[in-house]
């Protein structure tokens, strides 16, 4: 009954709601994102501002090590907020996880330092930071979900891609206005307030999308089961009995694609300012680059996900970075702009057809009473435990051995492990959602 209803409801689902739905997820989705970029592209400075300067290279471990601590809480959000997906609505969930974390990173914004505040302000940052991962926690299964209930069959990658643009949108925007206030402001001036800006910008980012998102109509796959009062009395034990193997294949995809993610826009800045030498202006500006260039190729990895498949998309972007990850790091390692973008552009070129085909990829692997569940559980535990640990596992092995070479490495090792839960998962593109 529920897969009668499902189709009696979709056709009539026109172009121009499904790019409202679209647009609405993805501006939600790219506030959430500039949230988190913003923190990742100032953790020096926040290093500087709300920690005590003991030892050179401490304060920014630190900074990463709060950093991390928001990915360690992603995992509760995922298990109260990704059940309400399925319970409540995707429209209405996602409406809470965008109003707080806007009201989250605001906060960071209004924070006073370690010199004013003492131990109250790396706690208070902890807090914000926790409140932050909860809430995130909850987005991306809600809006990937949202978004692949409301795409066709047939074009499902290149509508779910432009949830991906998003994101790197909010990444982009934090880059950009980060990389103005470095290049605008003395180094004094960037510690005392200029920080402050991008946390304060995120509030009325939030309401923007706030209202996006609260003036849609819920998914037609959730209507149906709502319709049928088919919605599951415990989603969270429904997806860990029925469907481990499918959260476990989640699990693994999400590795790469985490990764490869904070490394490139988030872990490279640090990289090549602290261990280079290189201007940490020049250093934002080439991310930009990179993040500019990832977010115009991914719609058309989408495309080409629908034409020829998931798995050969994920399957040879993992292969392409495990054979040029090392070579463009040590292009990077040359610390001139030059061979620097040319070795980013490398990794970007591998990162283009993971984040182009995942969004698509993760949500068709789940039946609807379960997807919101079982995508957020999947892919925030995940996100967690390698996304979210990298730029500080890098920072502290190469502060620790000296090898410039770890993060090479370490993606080429992510990348060939990712390779086996991609060639396990079922081919979804161009087939009916289960």
């Amino acid at each position: 009954m529920s897969e009668l209803l499902e189709s009696t409801v979709r056709p009539e689902t026109g172009r121009a709601t499904r790019r409202r739905a679209v647009t609405a997820a993805m501006i939600g989705n790219a506030t959430e994102w500039y949230d988190y970029a913003t923190y990742g592209y100032l953790a020096v400075v926040l290093g500087d501002v709300f920690f005590p300067q003991s030892r050179p290279g401490l304060s920014l471990l630190a900074s990463y090590a709060t950093f991390a601590l928001a990915f360690a809480v992603r995992p509760l959000g995922a298990f109260v907020l990704g059940p309400l997906n399925d319970r409540i609505g995707r429209k209405r969930t996602l409406s809470l996880t965008i109003l707080t974390m806007a009201a989250a990173t605001c906060a960071i914004g209004l924070l006073p330092g370690y010199a004013t505040a003492g131990v109250f302000a790396p706690v208070a940052l902890i807090l914000a930071r926790l409140v932050q991962g909860f809430a995130v926690g909850g987005e991306y299964g809600g809006a990937s979900t949202f978004v692949v209930e409301y795409a066709p069959d047939r074009r499902r990658g290149f509508w779910a891609s432009w949830l991906e643009c998003g994101a790197l949108g909010g990444f982009l925007l934090a880059s950009g206005l980060t990389t103005a206030l470095t290049y605008g402001l003395s180094d004094a001036a960037m510690e005392s307030w200029g920080w402050r800006i991008p946390f304060l910008v995120a509030l009325p980012l939030g309401t923007i999308g706030l209202y996006l998102r609260i003036r849609l109509t819920d998914t037609p796959s959730f209507q149906a089961l709502a319709e049928e009062e088919a919605r599951p009395e415990a989603p969270v034990r429904e997806t860990l009995t029925g469907h481990r193997a499918r959260l476990l294949i989640c699990g693994g995809i999400v590795i790469c694609s985490s990764i490869g993610t904070y490394v490139l826009l988030t872990y490279l800045p640090s990289y090549l300012s602290e261990d280079l030498d290189m201007p940490s202006a020049t250093a934002q500006a080439l991310v930009f680059l990179a993040g500019a260039l990832l977010t115009a190729g991914i719609p058309f990895a989408g495309i080409l996900s629908d034409r020829v498949g998931r798995r050969p998309m994920l399957a040879g972007a993992a292969l392409a970075y495990a054979v040029l990850a090392y070579p463009a790091f040590l292009l990077i390692q040359r610390a001139s702009w030059a061979p620097a973008l040319a070795g980013i552009l490398l990794l970007t070129l591998c990162h283009i057809p993971i984040l182009g085909t995942t969004t698509a990829t993760l949500p068709a692997l789940f039946p609807a009473r379960v997807r919101g569940t079982g995508v957020a559980i999947g892919y925030n535990i995940s996100f967690a435990v390698f996304g979210g640990t990298a730029p500080l596992l890098m920072t502290f092995l190469v502060d620790r051995t000296g090898n410039l070479d770890v993060p090479a490495f370490y993606l080429v090792l992510v990348a060939l492990v990712t390779l086996v839960p991609v060639l396990l998962m079922p081919e979804t593109a161009r087939k009916p959602l289960p």
